[in-house]
């Protein structure tokens, strides 16, 4: 990192920035699996989804290889808090919906495909035997002739 010139020699722009690229790069690099997880995040067969946002974090184990941990998201009228508990090399997933209804549920995970379940009358829904990987949850609100769909951030578990 000391390549920068000749002591006294003027430093030009590009050269500082280079070597802050370089210093990031080394202290800070991105994740190896970056690309695929922006890729799996574009690849929603609907794109016509609101994505919720974080809300709140307990424990950010769970959200990276912890054991457990819970996610709370928002968007507009809908707020989805889930709790992640690893068992074994998979994972399980208890969620509540508010406000409450009868919604499909969905969890996808990178190169695991996807599985679903409806949420009960008061919100709740369990999704059992989650695969590691990259992982969203989509949401269904009404019925097919009206239907809206919120997704999750990807989590990582």
């Amino acid at each position: 990192m000391n390549d920068l010139g000749a002591p006294g020699e003027a430093y030009s722009d590009d050269m500082i920035l280079a070597d802050v690229g370089r210093f990031l790069d080394e202290l800070d690099p991105p994740p190896d699996d970056l690309v695929q997880r922006v890729q799996f995040a574009l690849a929603l067969e609907d794109l016509d989804v609101e994505v919720a946002r974080w809300e709140r974090l307990d424990n950010l184990a769970g959200v990276r290889g912890g054991g457990t941990g819970t996610i709370t998201f928002t968007v507009s009228d809908l707020t989805v808090m889930i709790n992640l508990t690893k068992i074994g090399k998979l994972h399980r997933i208890d969620g509540w919906l508010v406000p409450a209804g009868q919604y499909g549920v969905e969890v996808r995970v990178a190169e695991h495909g996807t599985s679903s379940t409806t949420a009960d009358e008061g919100g709740r829904f369990v999704l059992d035997n989650v695969p590691r990987g990259t992982t969203q949850i989509l949401v269904h609100l009404g019925d097919v002739s009206c239907r809206r769909t919120v997704v999750t951030p990807t989590v990582v578990l």
